[in-house]
């Protein structure tokens, strides 16, 4: 099931990663995607290892982001990948059938390209420009969002300069779900911010 809520970890912000999580998990954060582009495979695989141990007894799944052979390792609930991480039919024999795989989208053109039966859900943005991902693609807006959800079976998780604010709007886009970094940690209470987002998503 896509959670409301998808929340992914911020190497660079104050408060630490697991910290965070943990935070943005008591706030009703259902997924945490574990995302740090400079650790080696080995510190990776321990933060992983610490963040599973903190989340899922309140409930919480893991997603590890990018790294292929990392999420089989721990056990991860699932693992998202961008457009050239690899071939989706590899990443999914890799990960096996029970994990849940997802895709990072970032026009409507990359829709036809997804194999079919390899991916469970697609990430799509970023809806607006981020500081959290300084390569990011050019912002889609909310109708290109749309035109993505309306054009895929696949579920959606929203992505890029979200807040609380936009959820009305992204459940009218049809979205599954939203995921969010700086909303929640570079907030004063993350928890709290988390919560936000989703009595917001449950009001919409």
């Amino acid at each position: 099931m896509i959670p409301r809520l998808c929340f992914i970890t911020d190497a660079t912000a104050a408060l630490s990663i697991v910290d965070q999580a943990e935070a943005a998990v008591r706030g009703g954060a259902g997924w945490v995607q574990l995302r740090h582009k400079t650790l080696d495979d080995v510190a990776f695989t321990a933060l992983a290892r610490e963040l599973t141990e903190r989340i899922v007894p309140l409930g919480a799944r893991l997603i590890v982001n990018d790294r292929v052979e990392v999420a089989p390792t721990v056990g991860a609930h699932g693992l998202h990948v961008g457009q050239t991480d690899g071939d989706p039919r590899a990443i999914r024999a890799r990960i096996g059938p029970d994990a849940v795989l997802g895709l990072s989208v970032e026009h409507h053109a990359q829709i036809a390209a997804i194999p079919p039966g390899c991916v469970d859900y697609l990430g799509v943005g970023p809806v607006r420009a981020t500081r959290s991902k300084a390569d990011h693609a050019t912002p889609l807006g909310f109708d290109q969002l749309a035109r993505i959800v309306r054009d895929t079976d696949l579920p959606c998780i929203a992505i890029g300069g979200l807040t609380a604010v936009d959820a009305p709007a992204l459940r009218t886009a049809g979205c599954a779900g939203m995921a969010v970094v700086s909303a929640v940690s570079r907030a004063s209470d993350p928890e709290a911010a988390a919560r936000a987002i989703v009595d917001q998503w449950s009001r919409a």
